[in-house]
């Protein structure tokens, strides 16, 4: 086939410079009908198309080979075969022929159905306040010098395009819960629809077209803020393309290069006042001269108002062992001592761990997202330390056990006396019904009387929940003896029987 330069010059010959056919033939070496096909068409270009495919080799096997191909399109792209498995198949059925003349057909036969075609989408619009769109995102930073992954929240509101982001270590539903909630009060309201993926901490089923059976808690927290949820399609990430936008964005100037930070509280800190500093620096995508920040302010009148936090916590059954501890997310954590033997829940929030049994908190921490660690309470042990005495030493929740300067003076001191670690516990089982700030108060009295006695103590704590006596007429002697330093308990009780 002629090439368009030749097409263009037995044109130019032919009407500008009024050469005959003769002599075109002749000085531009193109044959007579071809120079013929380029005047009577007058086209400036030619094109061959085959009217036929031979298709010696395949066309035995053609009927095989689509069976394949149509099969392999239905199933799910992690199951479908590779054109050289479907050449392997075809050919243990008989077929002689090259792998290349199947991955040709396989091509034209994708092409014929459609299965090849750009894809075409619509641009939407948001009013404000109408939808946010939420995602999570897996990061890498260091934490004080150690590697570690954090899960990213990522909410978008669609209308202004403004971002918040906030780091978890855990990617479950209590964090789920947090994130919506440290939004919206940034946000200082919430959209009436909410567009998520089909993640299992919200979608426990997904139906036909657009119907889910959603989780029941995560439907109780779209109660609570009067949010509408609604899930994308499977595998169709762009029915919330702005927020998968937002990860990449997120991901090339914030986590790039690594972050280096001392706590997941300093990141999420700087994580909020980068969002604030790129809403404020860069346009609108849609309404460029203006800035993401103006549109986030106007968009605040719209929102649904912020109603405030939703109890947002995970709740988990549980049992209580004999050390007083219930396990949950590969740690154990201490309770009452009156909760052993009778099964507790465990409600998981993002920063917290809260046990309760009966409708009554036996325990609250705050949680850890290491491995294998235990999280005590000493005052969980005290009730167990009146019948175990020896444990106050020994014991694991006491090694690290720090009391109020007070106390801990009088622990000391205990420590060298026979029967020290009861007179320790005596006190501190007083901290219960008197409270930790009486029992401190009575103790700083009885050091500054130069005394360290549990039955000093459990005196001035009785002095001070009694009413004070009627006043008496005092003795010379008794009003001397009044002003001297108390020596020992005995002593102490025979000059209030004096006064």
């Amino acid at each position: 086939m002629k090439r368009v330069d030749t097409i263009a010059r037995v044109r130019r010959a032919f009407h500008v410079q009024g050469w005959s056919v003769k002599k075109i033939v002749r000085e531009l070496h193109v044959s007579r009908n071809t120079v013929r096909k380029i005047l009577r068409s007058d086209e400036t270009d030619f094109t061959y198309g085959r009217e036929r495919q031979p298709l010696p080799r395949i066309g035995a096997w053609k009927a095989e080979i689509e069976r394949f191909l149509t099969t392999n399109e239905g199933k799910p792209s992690r199951e479908r075969l590779t054109l050289i498995r479907i050449y392997e198949e075809v050919r243990a059925l008989g077929y002689d022929g090259s792998y290349d003349a199947i991955r040709r057909y396989a091509k034209t036969w994708a092409k014929n159905r459609g299965a090849v075609t750009a894809e075409a989408y619509v641009p939407l619009y948001y009013a404000p306040g109408e939808a946010y769109q939420f995602d999570w995102s897996h990061e890498i930073i260091l934490i004080n010098g150690v590697t570690t992954t954090v899960k990213v929240a990522h909410v978008r509101l669609c209308h202004s395009r403004m971002m918040f982001v906030r780091a978890y270590m855990r990617e479950s539903q209590e964090m789920v819960f947090d994130a919506h909630d440290k939004a919206f009060a940034f946000f200082r309201g919430t959209c009436t629809r909410g567009i998520y993926d089909n993640m299992k901490t919200a979608v426990e089923a997904v139906f036909v077209g657009k119907e889910r059976q959603y989780n029941r808690r995560f439907l109780q927290m779209c109660s609570h803020y009067l949010v509408h949820p609604v899930a994308c399609t499977p595998a169709s990430g762009w029915e919330k393309g702005q927020v998968e936008n937002q990860v990449g964005l997120v991901r090339e100037r914030f986590f790039t290069p690594r972050l280096r930070v001392k706590s997941l509280e300093e990141l999420n800190v700087w994580l909020l006042d980068k969002c604030i500093a790129y809403a404020k620096a860069h346009r609108h995508p849609e309404q460029t001269e203006r800035m993401i920040w103006q549109m986030f302010e106007e968009e605040r009148g719209s929102l649904v108002h912020y109603v405030g936090p939703f109890d947002g916590f995970h709740c988990v059954p549980a049992s209580v062992s004999k050390t007083c501890t219930v396990r949950f997310d590969n740690n154990k954590y201490s309770v009452l001592s009156t909760a052993v033997g009778r099964p507790v829940e465990v409600h998981a929030y993002a920063e917290k761990i809260v046990v309760r049994q009966d409708g009554v908190n036996v325990g609250e921490h705050p949680r850890c997202f290491g491995r294998g660690e235990t999280i005590y309470d000493p005052w969980h042990y005290v009730p167990v330390l009146a019948r175990k005495p020896g444990a106050l030493r020994n014991g694991s929740p006491f090694r690290e056990w720090v009391l109020p300067a007070a106390m801990e003076k009088v622990r000391r001191r205990l420590k060298s006396v026979h029967d020290g670690d009861r007179q320790m516990i005596t006190i501190l089982g007083c901290v219960p019904p008197d409270g930790l700030a009486a029992v401190e108060a009575a103790c700083q009295e009885a050091l500054d009387h130069g005394v360290c006695s549990a039955s000093v103590i459990l005196n001035i704590l009785a002095r001070s929940r009694d009413p004070a006596p009627a006043a008496t007429l005092q003795t010379p002697d008794a009003l001397r003896l009044t002003h001297e330093p108390v020596a020992d308990c005995a002593r102490y009780d025979r000059l209030r029987r004096a006064s």
